[in-house]
């Protein structure tokens, strides 16, 4: 969007990436904009996760036979899907809805909404990227998705096919006796992989900690360790924020609190159904061979990214509440996990060392689709949440939405599908 369109000040509550996105297309608009955080700026799920940057994720969690996998998790801790029995109405509530949404029609209905917000988000990011001095470890090398065993290798060949056939993701099909010479970090004796050359990846620390500098430098203001605690509400308007740090007062209130949105239902006055889903990721120093491709290992949910300067192997899908423990186990499973795979694995004592182990909430609708528009019954009040396993993925898009909202204009994609008023 151009610039120049917005008037006032605006206050954005979350400090992660998609925090960051609504604060550069809304100052790019004209408005001065404040960014508050609870704890400091792209701490929390934005800060460690693989870096895609993926169109070709167009498929929600909620496909056909996920809760199955799901329930089975109950009686197996280390299922890299998990959902931990908890005394929480809320998330079986939620179960109960996202049970309701794993068929295949709704899983079709659903990609076919996300996908005008992954392209839109792709081409956000190469005009950021072009547009400003940020690095990032912006790279166009595309995503592969690797398969130990030919019955995986099979299966996924018909998810090939649906996403080629609805949605026009065509891959490339690799076979196993032609993998070590596409990327020499993986072993003889795979069944195959599929090549999706029109994803990217980044560092998203990296991306944070640049776009922060840069916000800053243009008028962004930032305010670290600044908790929300009430919304004052006066005649369809907010009026004020209360915090931590004293009161806030803007033109506009925007709300991207990711897996945190969910306490703010009743300070705003709508439903906000996003449960915490637990992910975690081992950053170390670059194994030898190390992939030269970011890689997705789906048979057993794992993903791993080279950077620059390190390397990253993330994932699991845990519902356990606002758990903040890292197990010594999960750790150990996202290392034994690259064993089938490389010739380095992340368990091999010589690249074992980790530099850092980390954990995030990801915030999950129980239809699979992020939360984007305004407040029901506040003029005022615009909400940036729910991205599930997306919001890196979905920020550049996101922000320029959420400017587009604040300015008035019309949208650059259709929003309807991701409206607040749909709970």
């Amino acid at each position: 969007m151009n610039g120049g369109a917005g008037t006032g000040t605006v206050v954005v509550t979350g400090g992660g990436i998609i925090g960051l996105a609504c604060a550069h297309y809304l100052a790019r608009a004209g408005f001065r904009v404040t960014v508050i955080d609870r704890a400091g700026i792209g701490q929390a799920c934005s800060y460690a996760n693989c870096g895609y940057v993926c169109p070709s994720h167009v498929l929600p969690l909620n496909a056909p036979g996920a809760l199955l996998a799901g329930v089975q998790s109950l009686f197996r801790p280390r299922s890299a899907f998990r959902i931990k029995p908890q005394l929480r109405f809320d998330i079986y509530r939620w179960l109960f809805e996202f049970a309701r949404r794993c068929t295949h029609d709704r899983m079709i209905a659903a990609g076919h909404c996300l996908q005008p917000l992954l392209e839109s988000s792709m081409n956000e990011y190469r005009r950021l990227f072009d547009s400003t001095a940020l690095e990032g470890e912006w790279k166009e090398q595309g995503l592969l998705y690797v398969f130990e065993t030919d019955e995986g290798f099979a299966s996924f060949s018909q998810t090939d096919e649906l996403l080629t056939e609805t949605y026009g993701l065509a891959a490339r099909r690799i076979e196993g006796n032609e993998l070590t010479g596409f990327d020499v970090a993986l072993k003889d004796g795979l069944a195959g992989a599929y090549f999706y050359d029109d994803d990217a990846s980044l560092r998203p620390d990296r991306l944070i900690r640049e776009w922060r500098s840069e916000l800053t430098q243009s008028g962004v203001e930032f305010v670290e360790h600044c908790a929300l605690e009430r919304v004052h509400r006066s005649n369809g308007r907010i009026s004020t924020l209360e915090t931590s740090n004293g009161e806030l007062a803007a033109d506009h209130y925007v709300f991207a609190a990711g897996a945190w949105s969910s306490e703010l239902a009743t300070e705003l006055g709508c439903s906000l159904p996003i449960e915490p889903g637990k992910g975690y990721s081992l950053t170390m120093s670059r194994p030898d061979p190390c992939p030269q491709y970011p890689m997705l290992f789906p048979e057993h949910r794992i993903g791993v990214t080279p950077f620059d300067e390190g390397y990253r192997i993330g994932s699991m899908m845990e519902f356990v509440g606002f758990d903040s423990s890292i197990p010594e186990h999960r750790i150990q499973q996202l290392r034994e996990s690259t064993r089938p795979y490389l010739i380095a694995p992340a368990d091999n004592e010589a690249v074992a060392g980790a530099e850092e182990t980390w954990y995030g909430w990801r915030p999950m609708t129980w239809d699979s689709l992020p939360i984007i528009g305004r407040v029901p019954g506040l003029d005022n009040g615009l909400l940036a949440t729910g991205h599930n396993m997306l919001g890196l993925t979905l920020a550049p898009a996101t922000g320029r939405l959420i400017a587009e909202i604040a300015c008035e204009q019309p949208t650059h994609v259709d929003i309807d599908a991701f409206s607040p008023a749909r709970f």
